[in-house]
Formats: C-alpha cells, structure tokens, sequence
C-alpha cells in the first residue's frame, strides 16, 4: 500500500503541537462511503530502553476474520514518550508497517486515540490523514475527558466529553474486563466507530484485528 507523504517528522515538541492544531481542521468527523471487506489492526511495541520498537499491521476479512495479510517493521524510536505526542513517537514505525502490505485496508483500527485528545489529533486521526482511510481510535485507557459511569452489560456504553466537545464513547466489550476509549479517527462517524468495534469484539475485550495486531507487535524488547 503507497502512502503519501503528508509531513516529515522532523519536528521540535513546539512545532508538533502547532502542527497537530492544524491538522485537527482537516479530520473528517462523518461517515464516507464505506464497503468494508479488509479491517487493518495497527499496534506498537517499544522496547525497555524506549530506543527501539515493533510495529504490527494484521489485515483481516470481515466477516470471515481470516487474516488477509500482515507485516511488521522494526526501527529506532526518535523521540521519548510524551502525552499527547504519541504519533509523532510511533507513526514512523507504523507507516513503513503499511506500506509493505500487499492489500489496501478498507478500514483501520489504532491501538491509540483519535479525536479523544486534548488537540483532537491523536495517532488515529493522525494516521487516518496520512492514508486516507476510514479510520477508528480504540485506546485502553483514557487521555482526556470525563464520563458518566458505565454499566456492567457487555455494549454498555457512556459519551466520553472534553470541555463542550463529545469525543468518543466509553464501552464495555467483555463482562468483567476494563472499559476500552472508542473514537473518531478519520473519515467516519462516532455511531459507526462504535458499532465496528462491537461487531469485532468476538470474545475479548479488543477488536480482533487490533489483538491480533498486539499479539504481533509483541512484548518487544523485553525478553
């Protein structure tokens, strides 16, 4: 899959966050024509130093969940952990990730935020403007926000809200595991994110395509 290139990554931490606030006017927050036959899972791994890490894209068929494709790259991660600066730490792993499969997705699924981010660009929406793709946030924790607590039913769902902003929503995919932080990434409605993420959820608490993609990524680093 080619990838154009919408920026290096060759930035200070300013120039990332002026750069994020721009890009945030560009995320589409409404569903696009969408004939979904490939689900991409996209997760990282970092290894113990935080030098070096492991990107993994696993590309199911939907609704067969076969794996369709998968590829994985390791490299140099330029840049420390910093909250809200994620993808600028992990989407040059990520990239390359895709840009070796040998199948187009339809659809992404990020182990991150999307608009659930303090600017509304986190590595979801980010990525969904670099392929420009339908793509869904699916965090296992929460960056920013607040909510209204979540009921024990497997698809009890609350709106996740930042400021006058609905950001995402909070679900329960699997009874008695954590909550998991669904939101837009790129080019698709929250309602939509949120009926994908169920449909995915086959008996865990992530997405298919994403745990496959965790399980890909591994525990890099730290054997």
């Amino acid at each position: 899959m080619i990838i154009d290139q919408l920026h290096d990554f060759n930035f200070s931490f300013s120039e990332a966050i002026k750069l994020q606030n721009n890009l945030a006017s560009k995320i589409i927050r409404e569903d696009q024509p969408l004939d979904v036959k490939l689900i991409a899972g996209v997760d990282v791994s970092i290894g113990r130093q935080g030098s070096t890490g492991r990107a993994a894209v696993v590309v199911m068929h939907y609704p067969s969940f076969e794996i369709a494709a998968s590829s994985v790259y390791e490299g140099e991660v330029n840049i420390p952990y910093i909250p809200g600066l994620l993808s600028f730490r992990e989407l040059p792993l990520i990239i390359p990730t895709i840009e070796r499969l040998n199948v187009v997705p339809d659809l992404f699924i990020v182990d991150g935020q999307g608009i659930a981010h303090p600017r509304r660009l986190g590595i979801a929406s980010h990525l969904g403007l670099f392929t420009g793709k339908p793509t869904i946030g699916c965090a296992k924790s929460r960056l920013c926000g607040e909510h209204a607590e979540v009921g024990m039913h497997v698809g009890d769902s609350e709106f996740l809200v930042h400021g006058d902003d609905v950001i995402g929503k909070v679900v329960r995919t699997k009874k008695g595991c954590k909550l998991i932080y669904i939101s837009i990434g790129h080019r698709i409605s929250l309602e939509t994110a949120l009926n994908w993420v169920l449909k995915l959820c086959k008996t865990h608490r992530l997405p298919e395509p994403v745990r496959q993609a965790h399980m890909a990524a591994g525990r890099y680093g730290t054997q």
